[in-house]
């Protein structure tokens, strides 16, 4: 699905602080499984996360997915990539103040061109789904943690992604709600969504749902199991 090859990264490159967060990873990312990163802050896993989502390039290397080089791509063509393949879980969820749920999780879908009344319904079913359909129209900030997640999740699925990225899905979690992201996550992965995400949390990296598991120190692979 996504294949990395010697990628390194750094940043101020030149500059008397340079630092390279990747120091030359190669990777195979299977199509249709989950898979963890997981490493001590500051080994490189959500730089390695932002790269295999296309939100950054690397330095250093070739980036392929389904076995076409992007690396070299114009931004704009990223941009079109990042749209049809990938949803994105971030840890602060990023969600926008002042709108709802439903407006929130239809925002990224409004480039694609499709009817409102067409996201709308997207958008309806997939709270349903999650049973978070009755805070359709609720603000975002009137909603508890977890179920800003699930809004978030709902965001990230409105295009119908093959690919799931999530930097840190659990942080800011407690076990119960955490828990109930797995359940989530469980049923994406049986619907054949590749999913991608880093994590501390052992109740995350040590489930059952996750195929892969993906250990990194100072920028570089130290384990694959």
């Amino acid at each position: 699905m996504l294949e990395l090859t010697q990628i390194r990264k750094a940043f101020n490159q030149g500059k008397h602080n340079e630092y390279w967060a990747l120091a030359g990873i190669d990777l195979l990312i299977p199509e249709k499984q989950v898979t963890a990163l997981r490493g001590p802050s500051g080994s490189g896993k959500t730089t390695l996360l932002t790269i295999l989502g296309c939100l950054a390039r690397p330095t250093e290397g070739r980036v392929r997915l389904k076995g076409e080089d992007i690396s070299g791509l114009p931004e704009r063509f990223l941009t079109e990539i990042r749209r049809q393949t990938f949803g994105f879980i971030f840890q602060q969820f990023n969600l926008i103040r002042g709108l709802t749920a439903i407006e929130n999780i239809i925002l990224p879908a409004y480039p694609t061109g499709q009817p409102r009344q067409q996201l709308l319904e997207k958008a309806e079913a997939l709270l349903a789904d999650i049973e978070l359909g009755h805070r359709r129209d609720a603000k975002v900030e009137w909603l508890s943690g977890g179920e800003q997640q699930r809004v978030a999740i709902c965001r990230a699925l409105i295009n119908d992604p093959e690919v799931l990225i999530a930097d840190e899905p659990t942080a800011n979690l407690d076990s119960k709600l955490a828990g109930e992201f797995l359940a989530i996550l469980e049923r994406m992965a049986a619907a054949g969504r590749t999913i991608i995400l880093t994590s501390h949390d052992p109740m995350v990296v040590e489930s059952a749902v996750v195929d892969y598991v993906v250990t990194l120190r100072d920028g570089r692979i130290v384990e694959d199991q």
